[in-house]
Formats: C-alpha cells, structure tokens, sequence
C-alpha cells in the first residue's frame, strides 16, 4: 500500500508542477507512454496530452495546488482517492476523486477521474 500512497503523492506532484521541463519528467517517471487521462472535461491519451492538460489546468487556476484529500484506497493494481485543488493550506475550490490503473511496470496507465465541486463559470 505505501507503493501505492507514493506513487499518487508523486501523481499529484506532476500536476502542480509548474516547470514545463520537470513536469515532463515527473509524467515518464509515473505514467506508462500511452497512458489513458479521462475526466468530464478532457479525454486524452499519451504523456504529450497530459502535460498539456495539465499546463491548462494550471492556466485557469493558477497559484492553487492539488493536494491528497484523504485516505488513498488501494487493492491489486488499483487506486481511488480525493484531490483538492485551493489555494495552499486553505479551503478546496475545486475537489475530484480519481481511479487510477496501475500497470506491471508500477506507472499509471489509465485514470478516470470525477469533479464532486466546481466553481461556477469554471
């Protein structure tokens, strides 16, 4: 379970890294090549979109960060947890639960994630 619980904090690291060049390098150290990123927003495949998600996620909400919102909750190559995105330290403006697949490598192939709250016009 701890494999587990690092490799979402480093999951969540990626999507509050804000320098392009280590933010590409922490995807090939967490996510399989052809990785599969689906939430009610975006569907994308591969690292390139991802990043690319990611540095427009940062665009519309930049300044706040994504942290662990609970427990991670993990059994076989499977992993479900809550994410807040908010200003450091402060209240969550946006909160989404994410499943993760992990494949035999130890990196993520797929995440199917969901918005439980977010801010109107966003």
């Amino acid at each position: 379970m701890s494999d587990m619980n690092e490799l979402v904090e480093r999951y969540l690291a990626a999507w509050n890294e804000t320098d392009a060049a280590a933010r590409r390098a922490a995807l090939a150290e967490v996510f399989a090549e052809d990785a599969v990123y689906t939430d009610p927003l975006v569907s994308v495949q591969g690292r390139d979109g991802l990043d690319a998600t990611i540095a427009a996620v940062q665009g519309q909400f930049g300044g706040l960060v994504f942290s662990l919102g609970g427990a991670v909750d993990a059994h076989h190559d499977i992993a479900r947890f809550t994410w807040h995105l908010g200003p450091e330290g402060g209240e969550p403006v946006v909160i989404g639960f994410d499943v993760a697949a992990v494949g035999g490598d130890g990196r993520i192939r797929q995440v199917l994630g969901f918005l439980d709250k977010v801010p109107a016009g966003a």
